[in-house]
């Protein structure tokens, strides 16, 4: 059968699209095994290098360091991450609705901010809301997540509007219904179902740039593994740096699921015909 963007491929095409495949998983396993030999031979698998975290040495426990990042940094990283998310996400709805308003000059300023702040970094926004309006570390961290993120959102949304057909708007006019009840009613719902993958990506993106904290102050989870790697020793950089990496993986793939579900559970509640049992079926007509 063929795709609408290309054609099905033939015996040949898909022969050596198998050779590329071993060819390309070969390499990536080559890799992998060089990678694997040169640690063993620094010596990062030997147990001196990874007791820091059952065992750590300087008459600490390995309840101070698992408790220092995962409910201290973690935690940190999360608090961050649950202010900013749902005022990016609210923000980013507003500048959506006004950036796709009828009227250019009223667009206008909308453009003007999304592109303001989509264009500048995350860390910028928080050293200046740190060293301009003299704000602490966590307002600080929030405010350059939330303005950043917001405007991705903003555009999200907007890529999601522009992507309906237009007969919906027309025939919610057509009904009777406002500008504002034809994006809230029927455009926004479907926009953001379609645009759901792309908003948990920047989710992810956001909870990711917290990191950048660890510039401004703040004490989330980076902050966190360095305090650690910093006051047992450069020996235990590697293994404080690993349990870090799967922290964050492990937040990210159970929002990415999350997503999932709330997408797969979002499009079974749209398609599914509600029928009153109290309502009887007309009986068909005799011919």
């Amino acid at each position: 059968m063929s795709s609408v963007l290309y054609d099905e491929p033939g015996p040949r095409a898909r022969r050596r699209e198998r050779i590329g495949s071993v060819i390309g998983a070969v390499l990536i396993v080559g890799v992998l095994a060089l990678a694997f030999r040169y640690a063993w031979d620094q010596g990062l698998f030997g147990a001196d290098r990874w007791d820091v975290l059952y065992d750590p040495p300087k008459n600490q426990t390995a309840e101070d360091v698992w408790r220092s990042m995962v409910v201290i940094g973690l935690g940190a990283t999360l608090r961050a991450a649950a202010v900013a998310a749902p005022l990016a996400l609210v923000l980013g709805l507003l500048l959506a609705m006004w950036r796709t308003t009828q009227h250019r000059w009223l667009r206008a300023p909308a453009t003007a901010v999304i592109e303001l702040f989509r264009g500048l970094p995350v860390l910028l926004m928080m050293l200046f809301a740190l060293l301009g309006f003299g704000w602490d570390a966590f307002s600080s961290v929030v405010f350059g997540l939330t303005v950043y993120n917001m405007a991705i959102i903003a555009e999200i949304l907007r890529a999601g509007l522009a992507s309906l057909p237009k007969g919906q708007t027309e025939a919610a006019y057509a009904i009777g219904l406002s500008r504002v009840q034809t994006l809230l009613l029927v455009q926004l719902p479907q926009a953001v179902r379609t645009m759901l993958p792309s908003l948990v990506a920047q989710l992810v993106v956001l909870l990711k740039d917290s990191s950048l904290g660890f510039i401004v102050g703040y004490p989330e989870l980076l902050k966190a593994m360095q305090n650690n790697a910093q006051y047992f020793g450069a020996r235990y950089y590697v293994a404080l740096f690993v349990v870090g990496a799967g922290i964050y993986l492990v937040v990210n793939i159970s929002l990415t699921r999350l997503a999932v579900w709330l997408q797969g559970r979002s499009t079974r509640t749209a398609g599914t015909v509600t029928v009153d049992p109290t309502v009887t079926p007309a009986a068909p007509a005799s011919r």
